[in-house]
């Protein structure tokens, strides 16, 4: 059953934040996951405000997805964005 990650990112500083995003898809990639979703136009019909970036990966399990974000290489990545961003994941199973 495929599961998502469904993340959402405030940036604080673009500049450093970019070397994570030059890392993650790298070790995202290691466990299959797939984008289907990265910044782009969104609005907030309820809820929070929108965040200024969301992304959906897609993975073909739950499993992988989260063995993807507990990964040495993903959180290699993740080190280089603490401090720069604000950032919620959540990983969600499919239908």
């Amino acid at each position: 059953m495929k599961a998502y990650w469904i993340a959402q990112v405030d940036i604080e500083d673009p500049e450093a934040y970019a070397q994570y995003t030059s890392r993650a898809p790298q070790a995202i990639a290691l466990y299959g996951g797939r984008f289907l979703a990265r910044g782009g136009r969104s609005v907030a019909l309820e809820g929070r405000d929108t965040p200024e970036r969301s992304v959906v990966i897609e993975f073909d399990s739950y499993d992988q997805a989260l063995a993807c974000y507990h990964s040495p290489e993903y959180q290699q990545a993740c080190r280089y964005r603490t401090g720069v961003a604000r950032v919620e994941i959540v990983i969600l199973e499919g239908l």
